[in-house]
């Protein structure tokens, strides 16, 4: 058991020792008098807090809202302590659980005005209220109607969400290609992609990933395993065309990239530039094998690659040395 496990059982039980020590002493009706007395005292507390603080904060809305709550509280606070005018103190009560029930409904829909919730989202939406009417459809779980509502109102985000909902993922995905052309924000561009994916459509999410990988280019190689998946074999290559001139730059700038410059060029049937790449990629790892000698198997890949298989099976033995090294310290500690 941990300490705060036992410090609340420990809690509970003072509680309860409380209980019975003033129902023994005075009485089941002093043990409620108490109960009552502490209860409206920290409501009373808890209500004159937040009505300062938005008194402090010269929001006198809400600060009039508090008031009554607050005097009410602080009136049963006496009365149970007085022990006097129980029935008003029941009827304090009830009030109090009478707005705590109105605020969770009110809460629970918080865009909709007092009126709004008693209307139909039909009445609401031939009424010109979309926004309430789309809020209502939603409750109710009709996500298309929800949609057609927030295009009306040109919230297109919302729409495409509500697209989503009801699985019309075609539908948010042409809301986001839209939004992209409007504002240009390449997120657009990817969202569009993965609801083309969800819809089913693959040739048009790999042309929506084409056109996000244009302006951030490390996503030309999926560009061009979609367009291999789809059998289209020269907007395939011609991705990983892009792809490989991307990773040439990377490369330049770190060393670990030399790799993906070998594979794609290997892939393409550039093996020059491929056993190129591979040479520079064996000269990086080889590098960073003195420092850590996790890199040992990288190397041994790029040896096996470039037909050097006696230092490659050196390299694998270095690693495997490694790895027992790794493995003996795991066990000792």
């Amino acid at each position: 058991m941990d300490k705060l496990k036992a410090y609340i059982i420990g809690f509970l039980i003072l509680v309860l020792a409380i209980a019975a020590g003033i129902i023994y002493k005075w009485g089941f009706l002093m043990l409620v008098r108490v109960v009552l007395s502490l209860g409206f005292l920290g409501l009373t507390l808890m209500l004159a807090f937040f009505l300062a603080l938005t008194l402090y904060a010269e929001s006198w809305k809400y600060g009039v809202y508090l008031v009554i709550p607050t005097a009410l509280s602080a009136y049963a606070t006496y009365l149970s302590a007085t022990w006097q005018n129980l029935k008003i103190v029941g009827g304090i009560i009830v009030l109090f659980v009478l707005g705590l029930v109105f605020g969770i409904w009110y809460i629970s829909e918080p865009d909709l005005g007092l009126m709004d919730r008693f209307k139909s989202a039909e009445s609401l939406e031939r009424s010109g209220n979309y926004k309430a009417a789309a809020r209502k459809y939603e409750k109710k779980g009709n996500y298309l109607k929800a949609a057609e509502m927030y295009e009306k109102l040109g919230w297109m985000e919302s729409a495409a969400w509500a697209y989503e909902k009801a699985e019309k993922y075609e539908k948010a995905a042409e809301i986001y290609e839209k939004l992209y052309e409007k504002e240009k924000d390449t997120y657009y561009l990817k969202e569009a992609h993965e609801y083309w994916k969800k819809a089913g459509d693959m040739e048009r999410a790999a042309k929506a990933l084409e056109q996000y990988a244009e302006e951030e280019p490390w996503f030309w190689e999926d560009v061009a395993e979609l367009y291999e998946d789809l059998r289209m074999e020269d907007k395939a290559r011609e991705a990983w065309e892009k792809a490989l001139k991307y990773y040439e730059g990377e490369a330049k700038e770190e060393g670990v990239f030399w790799e993906d410059v070998g594979n794609i060029a290997h892939k393409l049937g550039n093996e020059e530039l491929a056993r190129e790449a591979y040479e520079k990629f064996l000269e990086y790892c080889i590098k960073e094998a003195e420092e850590d000698p996790m890199w040992w198997k990288h190397v041994a890949e790029a040896y096996e690659y470039l037909g050097d298989k006696e230092k490659a099976e050196d390299a694998k033995r270095k690693y495997e040395e490694y790895r027992k090294q790794i493995m003996k310290g795991s066990e000792e500690t």
